[in-house]
């Protein structure tokens, strides 16, 4: 049986401002409207033969959107492994691979990165069939993508001789300068190194132990040092930690004689920065070579992405141009320099800015909130809570708030005085209708109804930070 894997640990810094740390790319919907790429990697599963419900690695900040977009998937029980830290994708491999063989002794996995673009689902589909032969072999199969161009933004495989479907790998290759890339392309020996593949749990854990005996003593003692959250299974980190990072293929691929690879042209993107989003949707603009996105409009304008998430972008006479508006940033930069705009969220990191980490807009279990006004003595936040859902039990020592509720039921339970955990009533209320939570005062709001809870949130205080709460109770396990 397969047990896909699929890594959902990445940053995604290159697409920024749209990809943050706190909601990086694999949970935007930057090539359908309708799905995620996270979401897009677990539909292509349903092409594939023997697959199984996945396996999830993300890390404990997205644990709660990994969760909620495979519930829009209606997938049943996906297993979410959380990583305590970034470790790179060997240790989470052998994370994922213990899991798996707890269920299945013989397991296959089958790796991919949450955030790709795959176009031709049954191509790849076919791909993983023909590996799987080579998986009977005790191979540890690796897909590399037919090249279409001399890319320098991709590592290679040089493909050795013909074994079953597929071929031993002779190399991998870092990534090259521009006169490399084109040999490659021109020796026909060469693929882009995809970063999907396909082995039994076993081989690999017994790999790793050869190559990396340090990883895979850490990665088996944090694993059985686990326990169950909810629908996480969550690694012991203080025995993570002294993991060192690692790809797999460093720790393993790179010295293994049982690596093959297995060709593929499935209209694959690894959507690394915004000249890949270009790639990907400028056809729609064929005369011209744009793509756009939002409330755009163009006027003499070629071969540029322009990207509007909040307001009208115009672009008048530009030419190979990246132009991407959020509602706290905006990014210009030439389109053939769009890998360096990671270099930008370095900076931000490096200065303590926050349009590094998190948007105006806030995902979180119960809900989401938009930070709409901030000085510093008062705030002003649209809430959104999920029908069912409830925030934590919690009280706040800087700040006071006024809720005005704008459509929906809000449910509040409040206590009578300060900190006051003995006596705490409830009460409905309406569209229109408001109340006031004093400083100091434990308080819960709840959406009792059918349809979204929107509602206006007015703090005033002399602190207004996030971490001002203390929370008593909370359904999602929340310290």
């Amino acid at each position: 049986m397969i047990f896909p894997v699929i890594l959902s640990g990445g940053s995604g810094s290159r697409l920024w401002p749209v990809s943050r740390e706190h909601y990086p790319k694999q949970f935007l919907n930057l090539n359908k409207k309708d799905v995620s790429l996270l979401q897009e990697a677990a539909n292509r599963l349903q092409n594939v033969e023997g697959a199984g419900t996945p396996i999830i690695v993300c890390n404990e900040e997205h644990r709660f959107l990994v969760a909620e977009q495979m519930h829009q998937l209606d997938i049943e029980g996906p297993q979410i492994i959380l990583e305590p830290c970034g470790r790179n994708t060997a240790p989470a491999l052998a994370l994922a691979a213990l899991a798996a063989q707890k269920k299945d002794a013989d397991a296959e996995l089958l790796v991919m990165p949450a955030d790709h673009v795959i176009k031709d689902e049954k191509t790849f589909a076919e791909a993983v069939k023909q590996g799987r032969e080579l998986v009977q072999l005790d191979k540890l199969v690796t897909f590399g993508i037919t090249p279409s161009e001399a890319h320098t933004g991709y590592g290679y495989i040089q493909r050795g001789e013909a074994v079953s479907n597929g071929f031993n790998v002779k190399a991998f290759v870092e990534k090259p300068d521009r006169e490399r890339a084109e040999s490659y392309l021109r020796s026909g020996d060469y693929h882009w190194n995809s970063g999907i593949f396909l082995f039994k749990a076993s081989v690999y854990l017994e790999a790793l132990s050869q190559y990396a005996t340090d990883i895979m003593d850490v990665c088996q003692r944090a694993f059985d040092a686990r326990s169950e959250d909810l629908d996480f299974l969550r690694i012991d980190a203080s025995i993570f930690a002294q993991c060192r990072g690692e790809s797999i293929d460093y720790a393993v691929m790179e010295h293994t004689q049982q690596a093959a690879v297995v060709s593929m042209d499935p209209g694959w993107s690894d959507i690394g920065a915004w000249d890949a989003v270009h790639a990907l949707t400028s056809a729609e603009d064929a005369d011209n070579g744009n793509a756009t996105h939002g409330d755009v409009m163009l006027h003499d304008t070629q071969n540029s992405l322009i990207h509007s998430e909040s307001r009208l972008v115009a672009a008048v006479g530009v030419n190979n141009l990246i132009i991407v508006e959020t509602d706290d940033a905006v990014l210009v930069a030439d389109r053939l320099n769009a890998q360096n705009t990671k270099q930008i969220v370095t900076a931000l990191k490096s200065a303590g800015r926050k349009e590094a980490l998190t948007h105006k807009r806030v995902y979180r279990p119960w809900g989401s909130y938009h930070t709409m006004v901030l000085t510093d003595s008062f705030q002003v936040k649209e809430i959104v809570v999920k029908p069912g859902a409830k925030l934590s039990l919690q009280m706040h020592h800087h700040r006071a708030e006024h809720w005005v509720v704008v459509q929906g039921t809000a449910k509040v339970t409040q206590g009578e005085g300060h900190g006051d955990v003995n006596n705490l009533g409830s009460f409905l209320l309406s569209e229109d209708e408001s109340t006031y939570i004093p400083l100091g005062t434990i308080h819960r709001l709840e959406n009792p109804g059918v349809i979204p809870l929107h509602l206006i949130e007015v703090q005033t205080g002399s602190y207004l930070g996030e971490d001002d709460i203390v929370r008593y109770n909370d359904d999602y396990g929340r310290e």
